[in-house]
């Protein structure tokens, strides 16, 4: 009862808004730490880049979770709407992790595998820029919205390969030689295997929605 009398009362749409605002800074996020893996002397920026792109991130997730205490009516859950900007926000934090380590570390060369996990966290940062906006209108849309979130699984996939894959590469490259090299190259795949983590999370946040809300 409660659910069909909600679907008849205006909503606060600017959430919507905010999402893709976030969404937004995710994929400049995910450009600049893409821009780090490519190495070179350029590193540090692209480092201090994917920071202030966390940051900002930040600011418009408590934009959120401050209008969603203060919105009488909202455009599906309070606690969805908590955990998809949440979940969004987690993938942003594991980027600036993974920018901590490298400059922690002073990493100026990385791995082919981990530029290609790179690029894939940009398409995984770009299908949920996508995804975003649909779901202002669930119900036309869900076929395209679970096409995106099963295409953000396959990706989450192809970076845990990746992430073996390279971890080998490295044992490899590294076992008859510098072993803390070795300790550095699986921390920052473990970072970067943590963000297509969290964007497996957003996938999941927004398929709950969508099954709640047709």
């Amino acid at each position: 009862m409660m659910r069909w009398f909600r679907a008849f009362l205006p909503k606060e749409e600017r959430f919507f808004d905010l999402f893709d605002r976030h969404a937004q800074t995710v994929i400049q996020g995910s450009i600049a730490l893409q821009g780090m893996l490519n190495g070179g002397e350029e590193t540090p920026v692209y480092c201090q880049r994917v920071n202030q792109f966390e940051n900002d991130a930040d600011n418009i997730t408590r934009e959120v979770l401050t209008a969603v205490r203060r919105t009488f009516i909202t455009p599906f859950d309070r606690g969805d709407i908590k955990n998809l900007i949440t979940s969004m926000d987690d993938a942003i934090d594991q980027m600036q992790q993974t920018a901590k380590a490298v400059m922690l570390f002073e990493v100026r060369t990385f791995e082919p595998s981990m530029r290609e996990i790179g690029g894939l966290l940009i398409e995984c940062a770009n299908l949920v820029g996508r995804a975003l906006p649909l779901m202002q209108s669930i119900g036309p849309n869900v076929a395209m919205l679970t096409a995106i979130t099963e295409e953000l699984g396959k990706l989450e996939g192809r970076v845990d390969d990746l992430h073996d894959i390279g971890l080998k590469e490295l044992f490899l490259k590294h076992r008859d030689g510098n072993a803390m090299d070795f300790i550095v190259g699986v921390e920052i795949y473990d970072h970067l295997e943590k963000v297509a983590d969290r964007f497996d999370d957003v996938a999941n946040e927004i398929n709950s929605i969508v099954i709640e809300q047709v």
